[in-house]
């Protein structure tokens, strides 16, 4: 099927023949970020070289929603609807409280600052789970370089005691995050060291204890050709992760479904629209969405 990488039948499945892949928007410089916003019926995401946080609206097209956004990367909602974002130029993350103004939720553990947090998830629980690599802190193109004050680390904050506590550290690069529909899995995608030649680059897997504990966090998949960089999750558990092919459907197995193509790498994905069914896809510098067979997870 044009358009399609279908690897095994079930794939064929989530596909809806008469769907194709549309392009919304283009003319950005790269795209991360994607969040649905279901009750202003909205998507957000990053133009993040440009340090600008945009806005698609279904008939109305795109406009700036924030600018400058602190060159604002991974977002998402918690369970009151207020947008939590990773900041690379202020190294932090913030919330966007639902009056409009902005509250600065954490930047530092240890007494030394974060890096350039990258992505978030919000638990049930109300606590915030986020990814802090070098990559907004390396070059000036995603946030201006800046010294790292310590290693890339899996973090989880308490917003209501403000504790932030290091889940995970042997990463070299912790990137993409998103939790199973039962939260009992986390996966993370690791995107390796990037100065290096041969980085590590696949996504790991962690059972979460009902406490929020962590175990595990073995190879789940290793996405060929490219990298996982954002995931998110559909209502069976199958994962979709970026590629520089499209996005690629994986199981809760690990075993490769299928592929949407995509024309250019692919950095990040949301599910979103009336029904969640609508996969928002962020291919380099153009917005593009599916609808597909699956509904996505998460609030609302």
């Amino acid at each position: 099927m044009d358009g399609f990488d279908v690897r095994d039948p079930r794939f064929g499945h989530f596909i809806l023949a008469n769907a194709p892949l549309e392009e919304l928007a283009t003319g950005f410089r790269w795209i991360e970020g994607l969040v649905w916003m279901a009750d202003a019926g909205c998507l957000l995401f990053q133009d993040l070289p440009r340090d600008r946080t945009m806005r698609w609206i279904e008939g109305a097209g795109v406009s700036v929603f924030r600018a400058p956004s602190g060159y604002a990367n991974g977002q998402t909602r918690d369970r009151q609807g207020r947008l939590i974002s990773c900041s690379h130029r202020e190294r932090c993350l913030f919330r966007t409280e639902l009056d409009g103004h902005v509250t600065r939720l954490v930047d530092q553990h240890g007494g030394r600052r974060l890096n350039a947090p990258n992505d978030v998830a919000v638990k049930s629980d109300g606590t915030i789970w986020f990814t802090d690599p070098l990559y907004g802190i390396q070059t000036d193109y995603e946030g201006g370089r800046q010294s790292s004050e310590q290693p890339p680390a899996l973090y989880r904050l308490d917003p209501d005691s403000g504790r932030i506590t290091v889940m995970a550290a042997d990463f070299d690069g912790p990137n993409g995050l998103a939790f199973s529909p039962d939260e009992s899995r986390l996966y993370v995608s690791e995107t390796g060291d990037q100065t290096t030649d041969e980085p590590r680059q696949y996504i790991r897997v962690f059972n979460v204890a009902p406490a929020g504990c962590l175990s595990g966090g073995d190879v789940f998949h290793k996405v060929a050709p490219g990298y996982a960089d954002g995931l998110c999750v559909d209502e069976d558990g199958n994962v979709w992760a970026s590629a520089a092919d499209g996005v690629h459907c994986i199981d809760p197995g690990g075993r490769l479904l299928g592929k949407v193509l995509v024309p250019y790498r692919v950095s990040n994905l949301t599910f979103g629209g009336p029904s969640k069914s609508r996969l928002f896809i962020g291919g380099s510098h153009t917005l593009y969405a599916i609808f597909l067979n699956r509904r996505g997870t998460g609030w609302p």
